[in-house]
């Protein structure tokens, strides 16, 4: 290119920051950011400011909350209920990666409504989305205690493409027509006077984000065999693959899948996880994204609308069935065995909620034990005898359950960080489940069973309403009726022995 054509990279990062100016320079990431890396430099009262952050936003509140009840978070057998435990349970730095991630698909969200590239920039930010569930899914996979800082790297990754299609679209036209669509970073230098990844760099650190997040965002190729990876390096090498491999995932094609085992197995030495563990994690993010996303072909959209409607109207459907079986467990509250009410409620979460599998778990106390009576599902009654267990306390989510008051649910079975949390006799008999359901069942404070459920893979993933969790808490507080009305009778006829 002719040295007196070139294009003044300066010049260009002064006209895009004009540009956001103009469309109001995401105030509210720009503000939130501010609050967020004030809390976690805080000192004393950090945890207090964090909390306040957080707080401060309802969409975050919720997130935030919904992470720290997560089997990769919480503490075994705890429920977190405010902020200020999440705190404590995640972490201040856990949680200022989160919300920074978070704020940043927001914002980047509302810029894309508003810009005239609004396709372009939709399939920019769609990509970094799908970058940062990449990069979750493998530090998950490499037990990284740094997992929202990667994410939040990934999802910067290509904050340069964003930004140019976002606020400088008539430049994102030209460095499409100078190089071809998707090889826009070839030309970047020519129409723009500086590389996309400075464009990046230039923005981050325009809105004041911290040296550690922008070191991140970086390339780097894969590390040599047995070279010693910085802390620093692995970040920018997790954020680099999962970049590369979002783009690869997007067009959910063939020639996608081969580039994805390709990069995933060149940059598996560096990051310390295993290729068949790479493998196991990018289709975990595929799963995600697939639920997740709207306009990637990855998400399969005017299915995954079908899916939606069907799921709809299969929920309402549902929630009938559970109505009533509930009115009928009403009728016979007073006159019904424990035995009858189990199977009224067993069989009705079944049908309602549509699972794969469902038992009745009953506990023996002059054996000292649970064991499964009842059972529906493909293959159960086979299986009927092998799912018992000792009372004496273990450390794993079923006696945690008989001790709480409140419906269990369990979204990822399979989650690597919660296998510890599953007993032998669940993974040799019910190990198919993606996600599950416990409803422990109390009598005088005492365990005296519980109604389990299942779905396997053949589900999409399955989220319970707070409509769902109220009718499950109120069958399950019917059977706990007529268990204590049994035992009533019993002390009755005792005293009149």
């Amino acid at each position: 290119m002719n040295p007196a054509l070139r294009v003044d990279g300066n010049k260009t990062l002064a006209q895009l920051w004009d540009r956001t100016r103009m469309q109001g320079d995401m105030p509210g990431f720009a503000k939130a950011i501010s609050s967020i890396l004030g809390a976690m430099r805080g000192e004393d009262e950090s945890d207090f400011n964090m909390t306040q952050t957080v707080l401060s936003d309802p969409v975050l509140t919720q997130k935030v909350l919904r992470l720290a009840n997560s089997g990769m978070y919480s503490a075994f057998g705890q429920h977190v209920n405010t902020v200020s435990k999440a705190v404590l349970v995640l972490g201040t730095e856990a949680i200022g990666h989160l919300a920074l991630g978070l704020k940043l698909i927001e914002e980047l969200s509302v810029a894309n409504a508003g810009a005239s590239g609004s396709s372009s920039a939709h399939i920019e930010m769609e990509k970094a989305v799908l970058a940062g569930m990449v990069a979750q899914q493998v530090a998950t996979s490499a037990n990284s205690r740094h997992a929202e800082e990667a994410v939040v790297c990934s999802l910067l990754h290509t904050l340069g493409r964003m930004m140019i299609t976002f606020y400088m679209p008539e430049r994102w036209s030209a460095l499409q027509e100078a190089a071809g669509a998707g090889k826009e970073d070839q030309a970047a230098q020519q129409i723009l006077g500086l590389s996309m990844e400075e464009v990046g760099a230039a923005a981050a650190a325009h809105w004041g984000l911290p040296k550690n997040l922008i070191s991140g965002m970086r390339s780097v190729a894969p590390a040599e065999p047995g070279a010693e990876v910085s802390h620093a390096d692995w970040i920018a090498g997790l954020s680099t693959m999962a970049a590369r491999c979002a783009e690869s995932l997007w067009h959910d094609d063939e020639a996608g899948a081969l580039e994805v085992k390709r990069i995933t197995e060149s940059y598996s030495g560096m990051l310390g996880v295993a290729p068949e563990q790479m493998h196991e994690a990018i289709e975990r993010a595929k799963e995600v994204a697939a639920n997740d996303l709207s306009i990637a072909p990855l998400s399969k959209p005017a299915e995954r609308r079908a899916k939606a409607l069907a799921k709809t109207r299969q929920r309402a459907a549902g929630n009938k069935i559970l109505l009533s079986g509930l009115a009928d467990m009403r009728d016979l509250v007073d006159s019904a065995s424990p035995g009858q009410m189990v199977s009224i409620a067993l069989e009705t979460v079944y049908q309602g909620l549509d699972f794969s599998r469902a038992v009745a778990f009953v506990r023996n106390r002059r054996e000292g034990r649970y064991a499964a009576k009842m059972c529906f599902g493909e293959g159960m009654k086979e299986k009927l005898c092998e799912m018992a267990f000792d009372e004496a306390y273990e450390p794993n989510v079923f006696h945690a359950a008989l001790n709480s008051d409140r419906v269990i649910f369990i979204e990822n079975a399979r989650d690597p960080k919660f296998a510890a949390k599953l007993p032998a006799w669940w993974k040799a008999t019910l190990s198919e489940a993606r996600s599950f359901v416990i409803l422990p069942l109390q009598s005088n404070l005492q365990p005296a069973g519980f109604i389990y459920g299942d779905w396997d893979e053949s589900f999409p993933p399955i989220q319970l309403s707070q409509t769902e969790f109220g009718l499950l808490n109120d069958m399950r507080a019917l059977v706990v009726k007529a268990v204590e009305r049994r035992h009533q009778l019993e002390a009755v006829s005792n005293r009149v022995a």
